[in-house]
């Protein structure tokens, strides 16, 4: 069997690690920016539901967003009616960057596809689709506790 995962996680950490470094004079760290993006894209998510979006677990989402409200990039609200939900707002400087990221995300993404059909394009984006719904079964069962068996 052909080792395509180990394909998507090349391609996810060469992304990441251009990212990081293009990013750093923004002062945005190890993928802080995926946080800034998905808070613009989602004003008022709570933190459970960012790292469901970043499929990362709640401890790593909760230190990476207090990293970036001390850093002035979001803001948490008090939801009303349910003190214990913070919903995460993006402050004018991560409103600032955003068209920036923007634009990253776009150009990589157009980079990653460059030279296929929009037909291949579209199978691609089925395929993978179809391999994350099957990776969010594992997912969702190892975050409630359970292990995979081999």
């Amino acid at each position: 069997m052909k080792e395509i995962l180990r394909e998507i996680g090349a391609i996810a950490r060469a992304l990441d690690s251009i990212s990081n470094i293009e990013f750093k004079e923004l002062d945005l760290t190890k993928g802080q920016y995926l946080y800034v993006i998905r808070i613009c894209e989602h004003p008022g998510i709570i933190q459970e539901k960012v790292a469901e979006l970043l499929k990362v677990d709640r401890t790593t989402a909760s230190r990476a967003i207090q990293k970036l409200e001390n850093k002035g990039f979001i803001e948490k609200r008090i939801e009303q009616g349910n003190k214990k939900n913070k919903l995460l707002f993006p402050t004018a400087k991560s409103m600032d960057i955003y068209p920036f990221l923007k634009r990253e995300g776009e150009y990589s993404n157009a980079r990653a596809l460059e030279g296929f059909s929009t037909e291949e394009i579209n199978s691609i984006h089925s395929l993978l689709t179809r391999v994350l719904h099957n990776i969010e079964i594992d997912w969702e069962e190892v975050k409630k506790g359970h292990k995979r068996q081999y």
